[in-house]
């Protein structure tokens, strides 16, 4: 396995720039998820490690060397793409030994690496099956076990959950989280689920426009996230934020600091409270009770007209209309500049 270096990495299309000069280190053997919405750049980003992008500027390196002039199958990397691009007419066996045949591995050894992944991804019984015959969380395990035969120096991974229903996409979620644990192997992937990148990653890279606003482990970026963008993006349901004429009258006393005019107030839907009137740092009336069970999201607005959600275990016992005030731990609140979105300390 390999490290990954990235140096001042910027791509550009004509004129137009996507990538911002970014910098990145991954080490040997980690988990990294790159994680942002639509059109952030994560992609682009993994498709210039792969040799799929060209390099407008800057430097790509796996292990010691640098890659930027490196034929895509000269790199070491393996990537699996969202879709399964599977060969329709061939068996699982052929599909996972293509790569190999192409490179002239001797048989034995084709051999060898093809039945050790099925049985690494469970997948013994579909050798002789065609792809047809095969589930989509079976089908994604095939293209899993197509990269590892080739026993990558990094395993690349584009979004390759997102043709799966919710149950598979938990399914085939751990079943690559348990082939990291089996192969130590360094391995990227590319998703816009933040509760993919939480699950799965030693450490998230979050992209915007381009440029990489944070980069942590999922725990460093829920508890103290850079600035308000990631503390939105990262958390479900997202951050709550308030202006200082959102909150309560008596905030002044209940609140761990001033809110002034330039600043905003972010707290997490899992950590407010319910509280008496004269503790309360936010109120709300009550709008909407969604019910899930274990746990009820209750959506609220603040006479200022700032909708909110919190998260509780049981739904509250108050109408439509009521106002319910809450507060949270001093040690729960975040504080961002409104202006330049970043996180005062």
């Amino acid at each position: 396995m390999a490290s990954v270096t990235i140096r001042n990495l910027v791509k550009s299309y004509g004129n137009v720039q996507v990538m911002h000069g970014v910098d990145l280190d991954i080490e040997d053997g980690e988990f990294v998820v790159f994680v942002g919405p639509s059109g952030c750049g994560k992609s682009t980003l993994l498709r210039m490690i792969a040799g799929l992008e060209d390099i407008s500027s800057g430097t790509v390196a796996i292990g010691d060397g640098v890659v930027n002039d490196v034929a895509p199958s000269k790199r070491g990397v393996a990537m699996v793409f969202q879709t399964y691009a599977l060969y329709p007419h061939m068996t699982v066996y052929k599909n996972m030994a293509f790569g190999l045949k192409q490179a002239k591995t001797p048989e034995e050894e084709i051999d060898r690496r093809v039945r050790s992944a099925a049985e690494v991804l469970q997948i013994n019984d579909y050798l002789d099956r065609s792809p047809r015959n095969l589930s989509g969380g079976q089908r994604q395990r095939v293209a899993i076990g197509r990269a590892i035969v080739r026993d990558p120096e990094v395993f690349l991974f584009d979004e390759p959950l997102s043709n799966l229903d919710a149950a598979l996409r938990v399914q085939t979620r751990l079943e690559i989280a348990r082939l990291h644990q089996r192969l130590d192997a360094t391995m990227i992937y590319v998703t816009h689920d933040q509760v993919e990148a939480m699950t799965l990653a030693d450490k998230i890279v979050v992209l915007r426009a381009g440029r990489v606003e944070q980069v942590g482990s999922p725990i460093d970026l829920y508890e103290r996230p850079a600035n308000a963008f990631v503390a939105q993006f990262i958390g479900s349901p997202k951050m709550n934020f308030f202006e200082s004429n959102d909150l309560a009258p008596s905030a002044a006393s209940n609140a761990p600091r001033q809110l002034s005019a330039g600043d905003v107030m972010g707290l997490r839907p899992e950590h407010m409270e319910v509280c008496a009137a004269d503790q309360a740092v936010v109120q709300g009336n009550l709008e909407l009770v969604e019910q899930l069970g274990e746990y009820a999201l209750v959506h609220l607005k603040s006479e200022k007209g700032t909708e909110f959600i919190v998260k509780m275990d049981k739904p509250p016992t108050a109408s439509k209309g009521d106002l319910i005030s809450f507060n949270a731990d001093h040690s729960l609140y975040h504080y961002f500049d409104k202006e330049t979105e970043q996180r005062h300390t």
